[in-house]
């Protein structure tokens, strides 16, 4: 299989809308019209909440569980099938990409942290999980979803310097490209962060 057609792959998997279509399909609302307009899982679990608390919960971390698994799987059938480190890492890049900007949502989408995840577990699993821990911490101290995000993202991403300083495509880059898709797409969030606006998850 040439590499394009994994390329191809890649973003039209990436480019699923998992929360869009749970929220339409197990819960009869069109995700984008409410909260944030978000179709990830932070705001299918603000909205659907309002109707099933119980609901919006299993609901949201199947939306969180999916959009990570999409970018997962793509990496690791490429890997299984040989494709070389280089094309993996483009992979992981296009993924992240489709979902933030999704051909099945007129090129919108969501905010590419669980599908980064999703990428990443297979590629620096030890990063990932260094990001999960301050992930973990933020959103149960700070209680900020997009804070919580942006911080693990970041802080997982400048953990692989020291994790993986001789990553196999003598590069970094991917890595930061992929941060700054994630970050771009959190520009509203980063916006009410500084004017003290951005709500805290209840």
């Amino acid at each position: 299989m040439s590499n394009i057609i994994w390329y191809i792959i890649a973003y039209l998997v990436g480019g699923i809308p998992f929360g869009y279509l749970i929220a339409k399909y197990a819960a009869g609302i069109n995700i984008k019209e409410h909260g944030s307009g978000n179709i990830g899982a932070t705001n299918v679990l603000r909205v659907l909440k309002q109707k099933d608390p119980k609901k919006a919960k299993k609901l949201a971390a199947l939306t969180l569980f999916l959009d990570a698994f999409k970018g997962a799987a793509v990496v690791l059938a490429a890997k299984f099938a040989g494709v070389c480190d280089a094309t993996l890492w483009t992979l992981a890049v296009l993924a992240v990409i489709g979902h933030c900007f999704s051909p099945f949502l007129k090129f919108e989408g969501g905010k590419g942290v669980a599908t980064t995840a999703g990428v990443l577990l297979v590629l620096v699993p030890k990063a990932v999980l260094v990001a999960l821990v301050v992930w973990y911490l933020m959103a149960k101290y700070v209680r900020i979803s997009s804070l919580s995000s942006l911080t693990a993202i970041i802080v997982g991403i400048a953990s692989t310097y020291i994790l993986y300083p001789n990553l196999s495509i003598q590069s970094h880059a991917p890595l930061w490209i992929i941060a700054f898709i994630v970050v771009y797409k959190h520009k509203e969030n980063i916006y009410r962060l500084v004017t003290g606006q951005e709500k805290r998850v209840v």
